[in-house]
């Protein structure tokens, strides 16, 4: 199967299982807190059960991973090798659960140490957004890219989630602060696709797990953005733990983030 074939066969999963799932259930569930203090609801379970059945369906010869699976079952399976599935199947559930419209499905394919293929789906605004390793990305299926801003930092808006910083990385944030305006809206996968977008200019997130980002960060890759972690290595890493993002949508914003960030890209 191509790639593309692949993308329109996953989509089609991806958005019926959102549509009956989720949509109905939209500010309408009860929420649990899971061991690390997030929140868990009905419609995180029926959808990973759900897309989990359908992609064993399409691909019998590649493994999943999801969100809610026990942390020692996931770090097998991505220490495994082998191509896996690897599905948030609720992006934003706190969002989800109190009716804030912003939040997602993100599955990506992992496979010979990078993401193959990314997708992310919006049902609020029914958006999807797609991207193949080496072929680029898009919205609605089509070519998606990141358009040069000109803006200088401090015209930029940003996206940063504040939370999960060092906190001297945050208080400086607050009392230096090196752009025009600053949101935080709760979905990491869906911050990735509006960035490519051009929805906003520049990222920081501390702290997102590999089910969170994969998808995101590949789309927003292949858009023609720029990102890094906050050490200097790319972004995606086949592991559990967690990643510190910093992303912008042009080269020139990029340096001049990464700059003020002190982060060494040699």
């Amino acid at each position: 199967m191509d790639s593309h074939s692949l993308v329109d066969k996953v989509q089609a999963i991806i958005v019926s299982a959102a549509r009956e799932e989720l949509l109905p259930r939209f500010a309408r569930v009860e929420r649990t807190r899971k061991r690390d203090g997030s929140i868990l609801t009905e419609a995180d379970t029926a959808m990973q059960t759900r897309i989990a059945a359908s992609l064993q369906q399409l691909s019998p010869d590649v493994l999943f991973l999801g969100e809610e699976m026990e942390a020692d079952e996931q770090a097998g399976l991505l220490e495994s090798g082998q191509p896996v599935w690897c599905l948030d199947p609720l992006d934003g559930t706190s969002n989800f659960a109190c009716g804030i419209p912003y939040y997602c499905v993100a599955l990506a394919l992992l496979h010979k140490g990078h993401v193959e293929l990314g997708l992310v789906y919006d049902p609020v605004r029914d958006e999807c957004f797609s991207a193949v390793h080496g072929e680029g990305a898009r919205l609605d299926g089509k070519p998606l890219r990141v358009v040069e801003s000109g803006l200088a930092l401090r015209q930029a808006t940003a996206l940063i989630d504040f939370k999960r910083l060092d906190a001297g990385l945050a208080t400086r944030l607050v009392t230096d602060i090196p752009y025009a305006s600053q949101r935080s809206f709760g979905s990491v996968a869906l911050d990735w696709c509006w960035l490519a977008a051009g929805r906003s200019h520049v990222y920081l997130h501390g702290r997102s797990k590999v089910w969170d980002y994969a998808a995101g960060n590949l789309i927003f890759n292949e858009a023609g953005g720029h990102s890094v972690s906050l050490d200097g290595q790319p972004v995606f890493t086949r592991a559990l733990s967690p990643r510190a993002s910093v992303a912008a949508v042009d080269r020139g914003l990029f340096d001049a983030w990464t700059r003020w960030l002190g982060i060494d890209l040699q």
